[in-house]
């Protein structure tokens, strides 16, 4: 065969992954915390953007288009970058994610400093007290908690004169994690501190004795028996109790009874006064707060039966375009650099609203088909709750699959039975027996739970007679598959549960 050289024509089409479209497809997938990092960072960036301010009585909302049958309605947020107000400009440009995703929604303009209504002005806002009310936080009054490090160091002030030892003291409260325990090793300390293990061993010995009874320990056994020694109850018996208490997780009660020389009664009483014991008695006292999980969607019923989705306006950054200082800066720039700086800041400015314009609208549009597809789950409870994956919502609304995927992670619903993760709502199928309807994996854990608190202590459930009971059901199950159910619910075996409902029912 000849080599030759020849000339052809080829038309094919490709998405070419622009910044502007990579930037939409990462805000698909942030959480809300993490966009309102994004976003505050942009703020600081980009001289064009401006906080936006949410108008009680002229703020408007959009609505996602629902066909007759469809049994959800979608309610948007209210908030300024939801104003449909439509510029000339908007036919110019388009939001990242339409080529990306297949919504043929018009993107909406954000409201600019230029729509906002003559004589306004930034002090608009400000109060008689001369400062903005937004800016007054009643959390900066409330005073500080007591960390356990600082609840340490008052009590070694008081129990500790010797310099020498209150160093050490000092310094082994500085080991200490926030659950108590002191991690680190004696024998290093002592040569970094330039003294001998035993008086490190001193100094701990009475650190030991310091309030919450416990702190200090260096493993959970020291750390339940010094609260046994606080409460003067580490007996002979106790103390073997404590040392295995490989036995009391495995509830090996026959061989704790021989190890402790006590009958079914005590054993019964020394373990519940374990349990009530703290193995982690450092957290009780202040640390770091806790972020409470803020849903990105509400889910509540509708007076004809029907379900409405509407977004938190809350987890949205309201950002604007400055027109009229960009207006203002453009008639004074003169080199290339400063219009080729302004016009990308610009662009990146309107880039940005309109992702997160689109952004919100893809989240409100896969909460829909979510709520359509589990609409049993939100009536009637777990054990309604549907197979479900990807490719079923991404079908249905006329996206790709890893849009979907990143719309759904690190979301959450609120609903009327719990604040769930988008995620919750797609489980794996279980068949279904003689060719019945599929199950949801989430329903079948739930029943077999349910099995399992309804068990009485003379009948308790083995893993194949909770697999006869489900095929009774309709559902077609594996017993390896029961067994790794009930592991990931942390329920024991039949035979650790036939021991501890045996135990328990010593009078």
């Amino acid at each position: 065969m000849a080599l030759t050289q020849r000339l052809q024509l080829r038309q094919s089409q490709a998405l070419v992954m622009t910044p502007q479209l990579m930037q939409a497809i990462k805000l698909l997938q942030l959480s809300n915390l993490d966009l309102v990092a994004y976003v505050e960072a942009e703020l600081e960036r980009n001289p064009l953007l401006d906080r936006g301010a949410e108008s009680e009585a002229g703020s408007g909302a959009f609505e996602a288009a629902q066909s007759p049958d469809q049994p959800v309605n979608s309610q948007a947020l209210n908030g300024a970058e939801f104003q449909n107000n439509r510029g000339a400009d908007d036919d110019r440009s388009q939001s990242p994610l339409d080529d990306a995703s297949g919504d043929d929604s018009e993107p909406v303009r954000a409201r600019t400093s230029s729509d906002l209504p003559a004589g306004y002005s930034d002090w608009a806002g400000v109060g008689s007290g001369g400062r903005d009310d937004g800016d007054y936080n009643l959390e900066s009054f409330v005073s500080a908690e007591t960390t356990l490090a600082d609840w340490l160091r008052e009590q070694l002030t008081l129990a500790i004169a010797d310099p020498g030892r209150r160093l050490i003291g000092r310094y082994l409260i500085d080991l200490v994690d926030d659950a108590g325990y002191l991690s680190g090793d004696l024998a290093a300390a002592a040569e970094k501190l330039g003294t001998g293990t035993a008086e490190i061993e001193a100094v701990l010995a009475i650190l030991q004795s310091f309030d919450p009874p416990g702190v200090f320990a260096r493993d959970l056994t020291e750390c339940l028996a010094l609260q046994l020694k606080e409460q003067d109850r580490f007996d002979p018996a106790m103390q073997a109790l404590v040392a295995r208490l490989d036995l009391v997780a495995r509830r090996d009660f026959a061989g704790l009874k021989k190890i402790c020389g006590v009958g079914d009664e005590d054993l019964a009483d020394m373990i519940a006064e374990i349990r009530r014991l703290n193995p982690k008695p450092g957290l009780a006292f202040g640390s770091a707060p806790v972020q409470p999980i803020v849903p990105d969607v509400f889910v509540r019923p509708a007076p004809d039966g029907a379900w409405i989705v509407e977004l938190n306006s809350d987890t949205l950054p309201k950002v604007l375009v400055n027109q009229s200082y960009y207006a203002e800066v453009a008639a004074g720039t003169r080199g290339a650099t400063e219009k080729s700086y302004l016009a990308e800041c610009l662009q990146s400015a309107t880039w940005l609203v309109r992702a997160l314009d689109q952004r919100a609208r893809t989240i409100l549009k896969v909460s829909n088909e979510i709520v359509r597809q589990q609409d049993a789950f939100f009536a009637h409870g777990v054990e309604h709750l549907r197979p479900l994956n990807l490719k079923t919502v991404a079908d249905a609304i006329g996206m790709h699959e890893s849009t979907v995927s990143r719309v759904t992670a690190n979301k959450y619903m609120a609903t009327s039975r719990g604040i769930f993760e988008l995620k919750y709502f797609f489980t794996s199928a279980i068949a279904g027996a003689d060719g019945g309807e599929a199950h949801s994996a989430e329903a079948v854990r739930h029943r077999i739970k349910q099995l399992i608190d309804g068990e009485a202590a003379a009948d308790v459930l083995s893993d194949d007679t909770i697999v006869e009971k489900l095929r009774e059901a309709g559902i077609d199950i594996a017993r390896r598959t029961v067994a790794k159910y009930r592991e990931a619910m942390r329920i024991p075996s039949s035979v650790q549960r036939r021991r501890e409902k045996q135990v328990a029912a010593v009078p």
